[in-house]
């Protein structure tokens, strides 16, 4: 949810500045939409290379090279954030955003099944780290939205 908040906040503040300043490009809802979907990945991306251990507790025992795996993402995250920034490769930076959400989904599921603490020092209780999956979905909508 955190990350939701921060994918909304970021394009409504686009959205608003865009009114304000007359900028058309950020008049245009899904604009903003990719723009905070790059500042998002990004930032998590950065998450990824500066504490790798404290997020690759979440695939332990399940793949090999846990934290090279949080190494790799966190690069991936980076990368198609800036992706989605460059208009000639958007469309692809979009789709490998979202095949990367659908192949960490398992991760967020075995958090959810084994009651492990949520990522990043968000709230650890059953319904958040639940509610965390309903939100999978929907940034994988909201790529798709923001690049088509």
């Amino acid at each position: 949810m955190a990350f939701f908040s921060g994918l909304c906040s970021i394009a409504l503040l686009l959205l608003a500045i865009g009114y304000i300043f007359q900028i058309p490009l950020l008049q245009q809802l899904p604009a903003d939409a990719r723009i905070s979907a790059a500042v998002m990945f990004i930032l998590i991306g950065f998450t990824h290379l500066l504490k790798p251990r404290k997020l690759s507790y979440m695939i332990e025992g399940m793949i090999p090279w846990p934290v090279f795996t949080v190494l790799f993402t966190g690069v991936l995250e980076l990368l198609l954030g800036i992706g989605l920034l460059i208009p000639s490769i958007q469309y692809y930076a979009g789709w490998g955003l979202m095949i990367l959400l659908v192949a960490m989904f398992p991760a967020n599921i075995r958090v959810a099944v084994l009651n492990l603490l949520a990522p990043g020092g968000l709230p650890s209780k059953p319904w958040y780290i639940w509610s965390r999956l309903l939100f999978q979905p929907v940034y994988i909508l909201w790529i798709w939205w923001a690049i088509n």
